[in-house]
């Protein structure tokens, strides 16, 4: 990979899904995936700005959408922008997302709030405001791919089998915060307790097991798999499923795939979603100011790769 710091993972079977959450994220079933490297944290400001520099890509947010894909919605409205977020004053119904999300013309990776918004103080920040096709595009770039949900789930989890956080079953052990998640009532009242109110550092946390940062919390990951809304059923003991991708077309509208490891603006009030099991559709062509994407590489553990807690520069 171009310049990015990663860590191998040797693989194995592992618990997948929960049957303690939410209904998307069941049946819990065993999986085996083979070893991967991933990058050690989510791509940044300023790994996404080598790639736009040196491949002229235009995202997603900045390219007017296609009237066909939106038929009878008035063309003129039909501006680049991409999903912000907007706190509002006071408690509104949780069933409203409108009341907190807007599409804002000209908000994109460069120009996160919209116009006039900067990324000074965030090169070290996941890039956020990119769709399918812009991660997808920078991992081809970079030699790499994005991972399956059965590898991203399995490296979350560093080893902890069937753990409800990626570091243990304590959501703040010893008072600690160990993620970039919302604290207080979301969306209204975001009492920052950990520091930060949008998006953080990818090394403002402790790692897991693997020496993995941000697995869960700061931005939402891309994974390659298309979106169903549960788990196939577990097969017999004897045929555990092996490197399983889902990959399915939509029968009707965009295709959907499968979000990764919850944002700074989930809470507990609202999106329990910062947990390795967690998992959430999104719209190819959506991009928002939430989401983000690590990328790995499949393949033999060379000489001398060490362990996975020991991060590597691939190049």
């Amino acid at each position: 990979m171009v310049g990015r710091q990663a860590v191998w993972i040797d693989g194995g079977t592992f618990l997948m899904g929960s049957d303690e959450f939410y209904p998307e994220e069941r049946p819990a079933h065993r999986v085996t995936v083979d070893g991967f490297w991933i990058d050690i944290h989510p791509v940044t400001v300023a790994e996404y700005r080598r790639f736009v520099d040196a491949s002229g890509w235009i995202t997603v947010a900045e390219r007017p959408p296609n009237p066909e894909a939106y038929p009878g919605v008035d063309p003129a409205l039909l501006v680049p922008g991409s999903l912000v977020f907007r706190r509002p004053p006071g408690p509104v119904p949780l069933t409203l997302p409108q009341r907190w999300w807007a599409y804002v013309p000209g908000a994109c990776w460069h120009r996160p709030e919209g116009p006039g918004s900067s990324l000074t103080g965030r090169d070290d920040h996941p890039v956020t405001h990119v769709a399918y096709a812009d991660a997808e595009a920078y991992a081809t770039w970079a030699g790499a791919a994005l991972p399956t949900e059965a590898e991203w789930e399995f490296a979350a989890r560093g080893g902890l089998e069937a753990a409800t956080f990626v570091w243990g079953d304590e959501f703040a052990p010893g008072g600690r915060l160990m993620a970039n998640t919302w604290q207080g009532e979301f969306p209204w009242q975001n009492l920052g307790s950990d520091g930060f109110e949008g998006t953080s550092p990818v090394d403002a946390f402790p790692p897991n097991g693997y020496g993995l940062h941000d697995m869960v919390g700061n931005v939402w990951e891309w994974t390659a798999d298309s979106f169903i809304p549960y788990h196939p059923s577990p097969p017999k003991a004897c045929c555990i499923p092996r490197n399983p991708r889902a990959d399915v077309a939509a029968a009707t509208g965009l295709p959907s795939r499968v979000l990764k490891g919850g944002s700074h603006l989930c809470a507990s009030n609202y999106c329990l979603r910062y947990r390795p099991a967690a998992r959430s559709p999104q719209s190819v062509d959506t991009s928002a100011c939430h989401i983000g994407f690590r990328c790995v590489v499949r393949g033999t553990n060379p000489a001398g790769a060490g362990t996975p807690a020991e991060a590597k520069e691939r190049s």
